[in-house]
């Protein structure tokens, strides 16, 4: 899809909002409504195909008042799917009727709504069939042209973050093994001037790493950290790291999963997806910070190797861990994984983000509709939850009280890896905050219900979504 600022062509969009569709003198709008009850709902499409210049569409903006940018994103996303299903291949919009909003922000909404119409995953598909190419001329006055320019131009690359996500999540595990999760990683961001460093087993094992090697005995398949270091603040500056969760297949291990359960569990690395496309997006953008990606991979599989229910295991901080649910293994990965980022046998980060597929109790409390979250620091999730009100994605904070803490104590060990089902998703949380050293700003955001979805859900797609690369960006770049 080509998005144009200037000039016209193809069918043309006429956009009207709900108090007006009575009043409106048009002859598009008094045929939507002689031939159908047209009311100006939010997304709602009048499509009239005449031959020539004429060709019209007629899109409703709901009431103005509660017009959103997320809104303004899901009209163009519908708009845009109403030209592939009818094999338009160009439009016009006027955006003179969004003139209440800033107009970078405007173009960045209007831009994205359009360009995530363009995301499929079918590759294996062998009868896929490719998209006609779409030109949108986007109309606006002369001196807001530049900055429309702009804020297309950061949608783009939004977008090309968070597609690098989506396609990461999406491909099966039989492709997508550790071992090429960090090709992957290095493919797309060491030509962005992000240094990009492997390890391997030994190196790992070097590390002290033994509860998220403890995790990985199960497999064939190597372990891989991949550390992804972003310098673009100050030398001496705060450096923030991303932790993502990156099982790029979870079995459950000895607490096996039903197979029903197991089909969807290419997707449990979607933190490290996450992590790498939002690596990928603030270099593009050239952010002011210090950032540090880190993504401890690995498979959770069962073989004479593998780790057990009731093994007693250590960890890089020196704390030992009863293992009572090897499939509560992400939590272990994690806990290396946030200690490797935070201490000074580390890479002594400031602050810290990790974000995981981590618990099903989360999307028994949320769905698929918010990301749990807890932290140390509200100042820090505060700014976060910030970021993702700008970019149309929902956080909600979840209570971090020292009981649900309680949950995770072991008589054996100095912790275990599962505090049971209540309260399960903040135990979970709260057993990885034990590893974040010396009480460093620190946010957890489960993505389990967001990461990927049963069905689609407005402009985001059945499967992966890409979530929170907007937000990190948003919350990173801070001045876009």
């Amino acid at each position: 899809m080509h998005i144009i600022v200037g000039g016209k062509g193809g069918l043309k969009a006429e956009f009207i909002y709900q108090d007006e569709v009575d009043g409106k003198k048009s002859p598009i709008v008094e045929h939507a409504k002689e031939r159908r009850a047209f009311k100006g709902d939010v997304a709602e499409a009048y499509y009239l195909p005449i031959l020539g210049e004429d060709a019209r569409v007629l899109v409703g903006l709901g009431k103005k008042k509660e017009l959103t940018f997320d809104r303004i994103r899901r009209i163009f996303f519908e708009l845009a799917n109403l030209m592939y299903k009818n094999d338009e291949t160009a439009l016009t919009i006027d955006v003179s009727p969004f003139d209440q909003f800033d107009p970078q922000n405007l173009a960045e909404a209007v831009a994205e709504g359009l360009l995530q119409a363009t995301y499929c995953f079918d590759r294996y598909k062998t009868d896929a069939k490719l998209r006609a190419d779409m030109s949108v001329y986007y109309r606006t006055t002369p001196e807001k042209e530049e900055s429309s320019k702009r804020g297309i131009n950061h949608a783009a690359t939004l977008i090309d973050g968070i597609f690098l996500a989506r396609n990461l999540v999406n491909e099966p595990a039989n492709v997508m093994t550790p071992a090429n999760l960090a090709r992957k990683a290095e493919q797309s961001l060491s030509r962005l001037n992000i240094d990009v460093q492997i390890y391997g087993r030994e190196e790992i094992k070097e590390l002290g790493m033994d509860a998220y090697l403890s995790v990985s005995c199960g497999s064939d398949h190597e372990p891989q950290l991949i550390v992804m270091t972003y310098n673009g603040g100050k030398p001496d500056g705060e450096r923030i790291a991303l932790v993502g969760k990156g099982l790029t297949y979870d079995s459950g291990g000895y607490s096996i999963k039903p197979t029903s359960s197991m089909i969807t569990m290419h997707s449990d690395m979607s933190g490290a997806a996450t992590v790498i496309g939002t690596m990928q997006t603030i270099a593009r953008f050239g952010v002011k910070e210090n950032v540090v990606g880190v993504v401890a991979a690995c498979e959770n599989l069962i073989s004479g190797k593998a780790y057990k229910p009731g093994d007693i295991i250590g960890s890089m901080s020196g704390k030992t861990i009863e293992v009572v649910n090897t499939d509560a293994e992400g939590r272990l990965t994690l806990a290396d994984a946030v200690y490797f980022a935070t201490s000074e046998k580390g890479l002594n980060c400031d602050k810290v983000i990790d974000i995981a597929t981590l618990t099903g109790a989360c999307t028994v409390a949320l769905g698929e509709e918010y990301t749990g979250a807890l932290t140390n620091d509200d100042e820090f999730l505060s700014a976060l939850i910030e970021g993702a009100k700008l970019s149309g994605e929902r956080i909600w904070q979840m209570p971090a009280d020292e009981d649900f803490g309680k949950r995770n104590e072991s008589k054996r060990a100095d912790l275990k890896n599962s505090g049971g089902r209540l309260g399960g998703m903040i135990s979970a949380g709260l057993f990885v905050g034990e590893f974040v050293a010396e009480g460093k700003p620190w946010i957890h955001l489960d993505i389990a219900g967001t990461a990927y979805l049963e069905k689609a859900q407005g402009y985001l797609p059945e499967g992966a979504t890409g979530i929170h690369v907007k937000a990190l960006t948003m919350m990173l770049a801070k001045n876009l």
